[in-house]
């Protein structure tokens, strides 16, 4: 194939070959200008000929290309205008409700197939030095354990980026996550917004991927037919539980597998929205340094909210299609995957094996699925598992 610097040395070529043969006023023999004592001096005479001629041409060539990478640049330019544009053409009025906003920009479709993504989001990205080497082998094994899946690990001010873009035709959604005054707020926000805009699985970087995330739907549950798996958390028989944990079934959100726009992260956004911005106007953001600091937190973006949010979702009949009540007595004591509506719930053992209690089994168990190494940075460590 003649490409372009083939051309320009094949024709710096045939130039010397012409010098040599053609030029002068007589014409001379290969065999003569053996014997001519001038041929070293036409030969470089030809040489500086011929490589001013190529230079000249690799300038044109040169001159051409930043033309045209300008014009690239500037369709560039134009093309996310452009976008940026049509995105702001899809916005609602600001007074329509927040819940139709978001249903407006992220319709639901149970059919569509699980997106292939992994979300985690730390301080750092995995590549900064200060990353904290205990998360990098478990950040690690969600890679080996799905090598066909887009991994994400995010820092903070790439995850912030994110939702900016994500979110910019939801204006209400981006102030509430940005006047949150501590990042296990945003972290949790995040998983929700994430998930209901992109959809796929979001696993916080202390959890280790035991098995491949495919392998979480029995065989005999069509993919087709859920939108969301959930696992159970806490299952704690015993009158003291609100003493430990936020409700009597609790769904972890540590782990979280989605198709874009479920009506489950819809709601908990919604709610997340709406109870920030509430906070804001009575200028009561700030978490307490109590002991109800972590029940805050379970309520306002942790497992108690979402828990609610799950829950709501069943019981609401037009959303889910059920007609009959679901609570916590649906899902007591379960040992296998468990379909209601479009909504997978996994037993204890398959988000929380190995924890010695509420029936979890050990980590060999065929239904564990993800080891939770329990690292959280917000709890005081006396708090820690």
């Amino acid at each position: 194939m003649l490409t372009y610097r083939r051309a320009i040395l094949t024709t710096g070529l045939v130039l010397l070959i012409f010098f040599l043969f053609f030029g002068g006023s007589k014409n001379i023999s290969p065999k003569d200008l053996l014997h001519d004592t001038n041929f070293e001096e036409e030969i470089l005479k030809s040489k500086t000929e011929s490589e001013n001629a190529l230079r000249e041409i690799q300038k044109a060539a040169k001159q051409q290309a930043d033309t045209q990478n300008e014009k690239l640049q500037l369709l560039e330019q134009e093309s996310r205008l452009l976008e940026k544009q049509l995105q702001q053409m899809k916005r609602l009025p600001p007074d329509t409700p927040i819940r139709t906003q978001l249903a407006y920009q992220f319709p639901y479709d149970h059919t569509s197939r699980f997106p292939a993504y992994i979300w985690q989001t730390w301080k750092q990205s995995i590549d900064d030095p200060n990353f904290d080497e205990d998360f990098k082998e478990t950040v690690r094994s969600w890679s080996d354990k799905n090598s066909g899946f887009v991994h994400e690990v995010m820092s903070d001010d790439i995850s912030h980026a994110i939702i900016r873009h994500l979110y910019m035709n939801i204006p209400k959604v981006i102030e509430a996550y940005e006047s949150m005054p501590e990042n296990i707020l945003r972290a949790d926000f995040f998983r929700y917004l994430i998930l209901l805009a992109r959809g796929g699985t979001y696993t916080d970087v202390d959890t280790e991927a035991l098995k491949p995330v495919p392998n979480w739907i029995p065989d005999n549950i069509d993919p087709n037919s859920i939108g969301l798996i959930v696992g159970i958390e806490a299952d704690p028989d015993r009158e003291d539980w609100a003493d430990w944990y936020a409700r009597r079934i609790q769904f972890c959100q540590w782990t979280i597998q989605a198709k874009p726009g479920h009506p489950v992260l819809r709601d908990i956004v919604a709610k997340i929205t709406e109870e920030t911005l509430r906070r804001k106007s009575m200028h009561n953001l700030q978490l307490p340094s109590t002991k109800d600091r972590g029940s805050q937190i379970m309520d306002w973006t942790g497992p108690g909210i979402w828990t609610d949010s799950v829950f709501s979702y069943f019981n609401d009949k037009l959303k889910s299609g059920l007609h009959y009540p679901v609570n916590w007595k649906n899902f007591t004591g379960i040992t296998e995957p468990k379909k209601v509506s479009d909504v997978l719930v996994l037993p204890i053992t398959s988000f929380s094996p190995g924890v010695e209690n509420m029936g979890a089994q050990s980590y060999d168990h065929p239904l564990a699925f993800v080891k939770h190494h329990f690292k959280g940075s917000w709890k005081p460590e006396d708090e820690r598992m």
